[in-house]
């Protein structure tokens, strides 16, 4: 008897990071996560391969690092998939499923082309509590219905900026300053100004997930919770430290799979979820892709010393930085000089820029290096130091050998920006009594 696999709905959020309660944040207003965090497997080292919007989706949608899919900078500067990349929705198409995009998408600028079945809510901002009622009617439509399918439910929130007319703020007194932050009136300003928004975004998740009870079959339901990566604050977005690349990931498999909920420390990457999908769904995991399924650590929570890459090319402008983690260290090469912390526009004219310094400034190095068992916040670079010379080597030689064995572009020297974009390929036939004259 052939057995019909489940239903997938992922929700994911924008610029958040780990910024909840259920990852050591009492503080933070997000109590709807945690009650569904208290359901779920929580991984607490889970990380994007790249810490800006548009390369960060593509690894979650593709299971390819940015450099192999292509979109190694934000769509609207003109990166797009290469032409060989299939997206999560034409996998799990031949295994029968139905696709749908709800809100936000960050990787084309026509969603329409990206292979889902139906695409709603296709506004550039797709805010959270609308897109969350658009997903609550697709559910009440078709949340019963026999045929499995993937649903993909995208908020704007929690990007920048955080109108108090928007998102109500939080008391400065209340919010946690993380240590890589400094402690200042106007970080606090900022936090509470953040807290809002994860304060609206929490409660639209919350309406997504009650109608996921309500009209589909837990037992044949996986719900996953994610963010494309770390939050808008300096030494976060926009860098390689693990503020940048460390993400949310909450996973309530169908209780069929009989998973009890709990915690996992074992490292796993966005580019593990299409391959995880593939497996739940009973395909084949292609050997084009580049993580590893789930579903043997939602079950077992095995210590597995895996080496994880990140990476970042473009943003606002070239900044191309290669890293490589492991379960202690982490070895971050930089290619170009400038200074130490790029801050993008968004950064530089936030709250938390105007009473920081200028210690960021300062010219950056070309390697670093953290041991992330007495320095979690990456603080201290001891790359120039004797005793850790080995340590360097042997991380730079696996960085160099997975450059090398993807093929990024980067290992050849500075990456060119994309082409311009031309309305041509999409264009219609002209009528036939019109003639190009050149």
């Amino acid at each position: 008897m052939t057995v019909r696999p489940p239903n997938v709905v992922i929700i994911h959020g924008h610029d958040l990071g780990r910024f909840l309660s259920c990852y050591g944040s009492p503080s933070i207003p997000s109590p709807h996560l945690q009650d569904f965090a208290a359901q779920s497997v929580v991984f607490d080292n889970a990380f994007s391969t790249a810490p800006l919007c548009t390369p960060a989706r593509s690894s979650l949608f593709t299971g390819q690092s940015p450099h192999v899919n292509g979109l190694m900078g934000l769509v609207h500067s003109g990166w797009r998939y290469r032409k060989s990349v299939r997206t999560m929705p034409e996998l799990l198409r031949p295994a029968g499923y139905d696709t749908v995009l709800v809100g936000l998408q960050h990787e084309h600028h026509n969603p329409t082309v990206l292979g889902f079945d139906e695409v709603h809510g296709m506004g550039f901002l797709p805010r959270a509590l609308p897109v969350a009622a658009e997903a609550n009617a697709w559910l009440a439509h078709r949340g019963g219905q026999p045929t499995p399918f993937l649903l993909t439910v995208g908020m704007w929130e929690v990007h920048r900026p955080w109108p108090r007319e928007d998102y109500p703020p939080a008391d400065p007194h209340t919010v946690e300053v993380p240590p890589f932050l400094p402690d200042t009136v106007h970080t606090r300003a900022d936090l509470s100004g953040f807290y809002g928004s994860i304060r609206q975004m929490d409660q639209a998740v919350g309406i997504v997930l009650a109608a996921i009870d309500r009209f589909c079959d837990p037992a044949h339901t996986l719900v996953l919770f994610t963010t494309d990566h770390g939050a808008a604050f300096p030494r976060a977005k926009g860098t390689l430290y693990d503020p940048g690349v460390g993400v949310a990931l909450l996973v309530r498999p169908p209780s069929t799979m009989d998973i009890q909920p709990g915690r996992r420390t074992r490292m796993v990457s966005h580019l593990d979820v299409v391959p995880t999908l593939l497996d739940l769904a009973g395909s084949p995991v292609a050997s084009h892709l580049e993580g590893r399924s789930l579903l043997p650590v939602l079950r077992d929570d095995r210590d597995d010393d895996r080496n994880l890459f990140f990476e970042k090319t473009f943003h606002d402008v070239y900044d191309p930085i290669r890293a490589v983690r492991t379960s202690r260290y982490k070895y971050i090469r930089n290619f170009t000089g400038g200074p130490a912390i790029l801050l993008s526009k968004d950064l530089e004219e936030s709250r938390t820029r105007q009473g920081m310094g200028d210690a960021h400034l300062r010219p950056r190095p070309p390697a670093e290096l953290y041991d992330l068992r007495d320095d979690p916040w990456e603080l201290r670079n001891l790359a120039a130091q004797q005793e850790h010379a080995k340590t360097v080597a042997m991380l730079d030689d696996a960085l160099t050998a997975w450059m090398k064995d993807t093929h990024d572009p980067l290992a050849c020297g500075p990456v060119d920006e994309p082409a311009p974009l031309s309305r041509l390929p999409d264009a219609q036939p002209d009528l036939p009594h019109l003639h190009s004259s050149g």
